[in-house]
C-alpha cells in the first residue's frame, strides 16, 4: 500500500537560493511528521509545492500513490488535502464565520444561510475546542484567535492529510495543549499531518517521527524517542544551541519608562488597559505575562503612539510624551519590536535596505533635507545584514521575500542600532526557529546590560521568566502583581494570569 503521501526529488529553485534540494519523503495515515528546520531551510516552500501553490523545477508529489497536478490548489483540495498557512489568509471586514465558510457557504434559496453558517462554526469549535464567536469581525480580533479560525477552516472539511505551517505562533501555552490534543485525536482517526513548528517541546509531544530540513536539504530523520530538544536544534542549526538564556545580573538604575493611571479603549471603544501603573528601570527587563487579550497589545500600542490614551500618561526619562505620533515616540528615546511584523514592523515591498531606515529615513546620515542619501543606507544595510546574520541573497531583495525569522532579525537589526533608552519588544521571538530566538534573547540582553530599559511582552511565559528580570503580570487589562523573576513560581503565575488574583 503507498504512502499517504510521496516526496520524491523535489527541487525548487529562486533567484540566489535553492529553497529545495532533492527531497524526498513520506507520511503515512495516522501519522504526524514535524517538519524542523530554520527560518529559511525550504520547509514552507516544500509544503507549497504539496498543497499545489507552486510548481517545483524538479521532482514528483504523490498522494495515495497518484501524482499530483503542481499549480492546482483545488485538485489537490479535492484530494483530501488541507493547510492552516503561517500567514493568515482571512478577510479582516467579515465575520468569525463568514471567513470560515467562504468558498463552501451554507445556502437557501440560493442565498447565504448565515444561521447554519454561524451553528456550524460553533459545533466546530466545541468539537475541537478552540472557542471562537462566529459574530465577531476578524479585524477585531487578536493574532492568537485569528489563527484559531485559520485551523478551523481547514478541520472544516474531511481531510487525510493535514498541512500546519505553525499553526502554534501565536497561541498561548493553554491553548496550544488544547491545539496538541486536536493533534493526536486527528491522528488517531487517520488524518496524516505534516506539523511545522519551531516549538520543540511540540514535536517531542506529539511527533512519530521528525524530518530535518537545513540550507533546502534533508540532513536527518530521526523520532522523539531517538533524539532530545538538544539533538534536534543541533541538527537544525548546524552547531550547539544555548536552550536556556544565560545571562548576568541586572544593575538596575533611574526609571527610563514609567507609566501612570494609564486607560485605553480597543477597537471596540471598550476598556483594554484600566488603570495601569507601571515603571521600567535602566539596566533591566521588565517581562509582561498574560494570556494573550488581556490588554497587552492596547498596552504597547498606547506607549509606542499607534493608539490614543483615554486617561494616564507615560514619561521617558521623565519627560511626557503626550498625544505622540509613533515617529515622534521614536524620536523620544522608544525604540519598538513590534508583535505583529508584517503590518507594523516592515513594508514588504520596500528592500531591506530601505526598511532597515524605516524610522531613520528623514535623518543623517541617511538623508539631508529632502534628499535621500543612498550611498549611506546601502553601507547601513551591509554592516547590519551581516551584524545580525540576516540571510538574503541582495540588500537589494524586498523584505516580503524573507523568511519569518529574518524579517525579524531586520526589524530588530533597525531598532536595536540605534540611541535609545526603552525598547518595547512585543512577542520578539513568535514564529522564528532556534538559531534565531537564542539570537535576539541575546540582543535584548545586549541592550540591558548597555542600560536601555527593555519592556518584554510575550505569550511564552517560559520566555518571560527565563529573560526578565522583574516580572509584571496582566489580567483583565490591570497589572494585578509584579514580582522579582528570580525563584518566581510558575503555577503562582499562571494563576494571576487566569484571574485568580487572590
Amino acid at each position: 500500500m503507498a504512502p499517504l503521501l510521496e516526496v520524491i526529488g523535489v527541487s525548487k529553485q529562486y533567484p540566489g537560493v535553492l529553497a529545495n534540494d532533492d527531497i524526498s519523503l513520506t507520511v503515512d495515515s495516522g501519522e504526524v511528521v514535524a517538519l524542523l528546520g530554520e527560518n529559511g531551510a525550504g520547509k514552507s516552500t516544500l509544503v507549497k509545492a504539496v498543497f499545489g501553490l507552486l510548481r517545483p523545477d524538479a521532482g514528483e508529489i504523490r498522494i495515495k500513490g497518484e501524482p499530483i497536478v503542481f499549480g492546482d490548489t483545488n485538485a489537490v483540495i479535492g484530494r483530501g488535502v488541507g493547510m492552516v498557512h503561517q500567514h493568515f489568509q482571512l478577510v479582516p471586514v467579515m465575520s468569525v464565520a463568514e471567513n470560515i465558510v467562504l468558498g463552501d457557504e451554507p445556502r437557501r434559496g440560493g442565498l447565504l444561510n448565515m444561521k447554519k453558517a454561524r451553528a456550524e462554526v460553533r459545533a466546530l469549535s466545541e468539537r475541537y475546542g478552540l472557542a471562537v464567536d462566529p459574530a465577531a469581525m476578524v479585524e477585531d480580533l487578536p493574532v492568537g484567535m485569528q489563527q484559531r479560525i485559520e485551523i478551523l477552516k481547514a478541520l472544516r472539511k474531511e481531510v487525510d492529510l493535514l498541512i500546519l505551517d505553525e499553526p502554534t505562533a501565536v497561541l498561548t501555552p493553554q491553548e496550544i495543549d488544547e491545539f496538541l490534543n486536536v493533534v493526536r485525536v486527528l491522528a488517531s482517526q487517520g488524518v496524516g499531518i505534516v506539523l511545522i513548528t519551531h516549538k520543540l517541546r511540540e514535536v517531542m509531544a506529539v511527533a512519530d517521527r521528525v524530518v530535518v530540513l537545513r540550507g533546502g536539504k534533508v540532513v536527518g530523520i530521526t523520532t522523539p524517542k531517538e533524539s532530545n530538544e538538544e539533538g534536534l536544534a543541533q541538527l537544525m542549526v548546524g552547531r550547539s544551541v544555548v536552550l536556556r538564556v544565560n545571562k548576568g545580573d541586572a544593575h538596575p538604575g533611574k526609571p527610563v519608562l514609567t507609566i501612570k493611571g494609564l486607560e485605553v479603549r480597543d477597537d471596540r471603544k471598550l476598556k483594554a488597559v484600566d488603570g495601569v501603573n507601571l515603571e521600567v528601570l535602566s539596566g533591566e527587563i521588565v517581562g509582561v505575562a498574560g494570556v494573550e487579550g488581556n490588554g497587552q497589545r492596547e498596552l504597547v500600542e498606547a506607549i509606542c503612539g499607534m493608539r490614543p490614551r483615554a486617561a494616564g500618561e507615560v514619561l521617558v526619562g521623565g519627560v511626557p510624551t503626550e498625544n505622540m505620533h509613533p515617529h515622534a515616540v521614536h524620536l523620544s528615546g522608544i525604540s519598538h519590536i513590534p508583535e505583529d511584523r508584517e503590518k507594523h514592523g516592515l513594508v514588504s515591498s520596500y528592500s531591506i535596505a530601505d526598511n532597515l531606515v524605516l524610522n531613520q529615513f528623514d535623518q543623517e546620515p541617511f538623508a539631508r533635507g529632502w534628499i535621500r542619501n543612498a550611498g549611506e543606507i546601502t553601507k547601513n544595510a551591509h554592516v547590519l545584514v551581516k551584524q545580525f546574520d540576516i540571510r538574503t541573497p541582495s540588500i537589494k531583495a524586498t523584505a516580503g521575500t524573507l523568511s519569518g525569522g529574518n524579517m525579524q532579525k531586520v526589524i530588530v537589526a533597525r531598532e536595536l542600532s540605534q540611541d535609545f533608552h526603552v525598547l518595547v519588544a512585543a512577542q520578539p521571538t513568535r514564529g522564528i526557529d532556534v538559531g534565531s530566538i537564542e539570537f535576539i534573547h541575546k540582543q535584548l540582553i545586549a541592550a540591558r546590560d548597555r542600560g536601555a530599559g527593555v519592556l518584554l511582552v510575550s505569550a511564552e511565559l517560559d520566555e518571560i521568566l527565563s529573560l526578565s528580570d522583574r516580572v509584571a503580570v496582566m489580567s483583565g487589562g490591570k497589572i494585578v502583581a509584579v514580582l522579582d523573576a528570580t525563584g518566581a513560581d510558575r503555577a503562582y503565575i499562571g494563576r494571576l494570569m487566569a484571574g485568580l488574583h487572590d
